[in-house]
């Protein structure tokens, strides 16, 4: 990251037009959305304020139960929930162990810059 700039700026996210550019958009399966926004979503609001983001889940009519996710906010909140994501879901226990932590920590309270940077900084995952 520059010198003199953040993940999280100190206005608003919801008032920089450039967090909705290029919004995330993936599918998830029913169960790992369960498991990370509760059961009917009770953790939804949550992790979006948390994460400063905002995520809309839309449900798919498929024969596995996916659900459409569609994250905007500031890129590195959405690359943090992207790894967030991609490690609960995985079958290696290390790394679903790490998801796990990043869900509590993603539930509990606010990411901070240093949050995002680590999580940018940490090696990627390549063994699924």
């Amino acid at each position: 990251m520059a010198v003199g700039t953040s993940a999280l700026s100190k206005e608003p996210w919801w008032t920089l037009p450039e967090n909705f550019h290029s919004p995330m958009v993936f599918h998830m399966e029913e169960d790992q959305e369960e498991l990370i926004f509760g059961l009917d979503d009770t953790y939804l609001r949550c992790i979006e304020l948390h994460s400063h983001t905002l995520i809309q889940l839309e449900r798919c009519f498929t024969a596995t139960g996916q659900t459409r996710v569609t994250v905007v906010g500031p890129p590195m909140a959405k690359q943090w929930l992207l790894l967030m994501f991609h490690c609960v879901g995985s079958q290696d226990s290390k790394c679903h162990a790490r998801g796990l932590k990043m869900l509590e920590r993603v539930r509990s309270q606010p990411l901070t810059n240093d949050d995002l940077v680590t999580s940018v900084s940490l090696p990627p995952y390549t063994g699924d």
